[in-house]
């Protein structure tokens, strides 16, 4: 009886969109950022990207193994934490940086609280933010070949002119995904013609931040300052690809729309008025810690039980 598996009434809706298309997706949408990555900061990114990803896919692998669980590695999840967490290293960090940080994604984030579907926080972040406690003069270290000296976001928050359209384009310093704002947003349209995201998070999120900036960043509606802030630093990468991740996003509709907004907030607190330029990995796991919150207050209630007949 114990292996009986508990279900809802019927009618069930099944869907021919599996956990490893999906994933599959996301890792085909995240090539442009990884491509221009590696042509941007040179074989030394593309030597990251492999240890991260070879790390996360083999820390699930073995751990699956010891506890003599079903193998996943199959479903790709492992594949696009570690994708992710490369993208938000700096080309200069030491190769074991990214296997430290590929083994406490999947171990600690993702593996001890039950395997996908289970753990609490978007795992590459949860990595980057410990990668940032633990190795923090690692972390924040962007000199490498191709560039020496600030991001462009400390540039502006220090009151120094930036270059825009190197942002937009990537010619900038920064790690290894998050530079350029084109290959990004070409990689979140593709996921949202097929289906994958929606704008609803990215949309609350970026608009929200937008309205926060304009309020409390000092500069009024000037779009220069705005434009440098939404093309610098991790936003478009982390609204787009770890903001909408299904796991720990909320369920419902209303719910996604304030976590966008919670999201904007926090991430223009963090920069405005934070001792750091940067603030979006912090935003989303606290956002992420914040869900089941969110959609305690949002889950619309049944029929006759305080809800409207539809």
């Amino acid at each position: 009886m114990n292996d009986l598996m508990k279900v809802s009434s019927n009618p069930h809706i099944r869907s021919k969109t599996g956990t490893s298309s999906i994933m599959l997706s996301v890792v085909i949408a995240l090539l442009p950022a990884a491509g221009f990555g590696i042509y941007n900061f040179g074989p030394r990114a593309l030597m990251l990207i492999a240890v991260t990803i070879a790390s996360t896919v083999l820390t699930e692998l073995i751990f699956e193994l010891i506890c003599k669980k079903k193998i996943t590695i199959g479903d790709y999840s492992a594949v696009v934490t570690g994708l992710l967490l490369a993208l938000n290293l700096p080309p200069s960090v030491p190769w074991w940086v990214g296997v430290v940080g590929g083994v406490f994604a999947i171990l600690v984030v993702k593996m001890l609280f039950g395997g996908l579907g289970q753990n609490f926080m978007n795992p590459a972040l949860g990595a980057r933010c410990f990668l940032l406690i633990s190795f923090t003069s690692l972390m924040t270290n962007f000199d490498c070949d191709a560039y020496t000296g600030a991001t462009p976001l400390a540039n502006l928050k220090s009151g120094a002119q930036v270059n825009i359209l190197d942002m937009v384009i990537g010619r900038t310093a920064g790690t290894i995904g998050e530079t350029s704002m084109i290959a990004i947003v070409i990689g979140a349209c593709f996921l949202i013609l097929i289906g994958v995201i929606d704008l609803r998070i990215p949309g609350s999120y970026i608009v929200s931040f937008v309205i926060f900036v304009c309020i409390f960043g000092g500069h009024g509606t000037d779009w220069a300052y705005i434009s440098a802030q939404l093309a610098g630093g991790g936003l478009m990468l982390g609204a787009f690809f770890m903001a909408t991740d299904y796991v720990t996003r909320p369920i419902t509709k209303r719910g996604q729309y304030l976590f966008g907004v919670i999201l904007g907030i926090l991430t223009g607190i963090f920069r405005i008025f934070g001792p750091s330029a940067e603030g979006v990995s912090y935003a989303i796991i606290i956002g992420n810690l914040l869900v089941p919150l969110i959609e305690k207050w949002t889950l619309p209630k049944a029929f006759g039980k305080g809800g409207e007949k539809a």
